[in-house]
């Protein structure tokens, strides 16, 4: 059969299951989230000082297991502090997946250092740690400063994971790798909230995590992103860090470093507070919602739902159809034709090194990065769709 004629039965599933208009990712405010808005309207907190930034961090680092957590304006922020405190500088490199969010290059280069591109694992779509061990075994020298990359000349400074769509990455494997090479392991968990790894939750296992609470994120403060970390004195250095390195004194003004306006206001707070309330009925619902694409894709042909991880637990923060290696023809009409039927579905990011500034980065063989790029199409993934695909049944 042709890709269009493949692309439009795909189609057909979707909008049989799907309401005309479906989003690829939208907020839901069902719990306090107004009434906690509006105490801090009432009260005039509502800048990065207030009693629900406090509370929100509280909650998360009760949700996640994680020593603390530190709540800041977006997700790139966070990773940037990360980056920061695990010692990343200038003209260092930063292993960084080529296929992810921008926001994971772009905190290396505001660190003034390099992101060194890997490859993915087809399985999880984090970083593939059996060929990031290879490759390091081939371009690191051990130094008293880390492994330093034979190439450049640069150090080596810290391996972001990704996990990717909200699947977790193999924790377990990338740790080992990043404790043989002697590099910090920093995770990318914005889009992980939820997940698990071997019971664990993402977010807990390397040196520092960042979190993205984006109005596309599985739970929202409009904008905001967090600090997590098991270690008190990083944790320490992060809140000094993101509120402009200021020194606590009753009325001088005393910054003792470059600094970063980087915390989380309370009205975001209160806003993320509101919906912890309801982030455990959020991740059921998106994993039913995967559960309704994986019935309604069985036997269809050059196609596939993607599922979690063997041993994890995934949020599904976005659902993905995998089409077969040898049906990338129909990428485009799948598209298309998701649009003209009223339902928002995307390509994945493109890979780091089809992008201008991040084009001639240093980088490991890409292939499967390449070969998912081209696979990959995200579903409309709202938690409210597994409700309305119930309810219309």
């Amino acid at each position: 059969m042709s890709g269009k004629t493949d692309a439009g039965r795909i189609v057909r599933v979707l909008s049989d299951l799907l309401p005309e208009g479906a989003p690829l990712h939208a907020p839901e405010f069902i719990g306090n989230e107004a009434v906690f808005v509006r105490e801090c309207l009432d009260s005039g907190w509502v800048s990065s000082v207030g009693g629900y930034v406090d509370r929100f961090e509280g909650l998360l680092a009760d949700y996640t297991g994680a020593g603390h957590a530190v709540a800041t304006v977006n997700g790139t922020a966070a990773l940037h502090t990360c980056l920061l405190l695990a010692g990343v500088g200038r003209d260092d490199e930063v292993i960084v997946p080529a296929l992810t969010f921008v926001a994971a290059a772009n905190a290396v280069v505001y660190c003034g250092a390099h992101p060194h591109l890997a490859d993915s694992d087809e399985r999880t779509f984090g970083l593939d740690p059996a060929r990031l061990d290879e490759h390091l075994a081939d371009i690191a020298e051990a130094t008293d400063r880390g492994p330093v990359n034979r190439r450049t000349g640069r150090r080596i400074a810290a391996v972001i994971c990704v996990h990717t769509f909200g699947h977790p990455a193999d924790l377990d494997a990338l740790a080992c790798v990043c404790e043989r090479h002697r590099v910090p392991l920093i995770e990318d968990a914005s889009e992980s909230l939820g997940s698990l790894y071997k019971d664990r939750h993402t977010g807990t296992a390397g040196l520092l995590a960042a979190l993205s609470f984006n109005g596309n994120k599985i739970i929202t403060t409009g904008g905001g992103g967090a600090v997590l970390t098991n270690d008190e004195a990083l944790a320490a250095e992060a809140r000094h860090l993101t509120t402009t390195a200021k020194q606590r004194h009753e009325w001088e003004m005393i910054h003792d470093r470059t600094g970063y306006n980087y915390r989380m206001p309370n009205i975001n707070a209160a806003l993320g507070c509101a919906q912890m309330a309801n982030l455990n009925r959020f991740v059921d619902e998106k994993r039913a919602l995967a559960a309704l694409y994986r019935e309604a894709f069985d036997g269809v042909d050059g196609v596939t739902i993607a599922t979690e991880p063997d041993g994890c637990r995934s949020n599904y923060w976005l659902n993905v159809l995998l089409l077969d290696a040898g049906r990338t023809d129909m990428l485009d009409d799948v598209l298309a034709g998701a649009r003209d039927a009223g339902l928002e579905a995307r390509r994945a990011w493109r890979p780091m090194h089809h992008l201008d500034m991040y084009r001639d980065c240093e980088r490991m063989a890409l292939d499967a990065a390449e070969n998912l790029y081209r696979r990959i199409v995200t579903l409309p993934s709202s938690a409210r769709l597994a409700r309305r695909s119930r309810d219309a049944a």
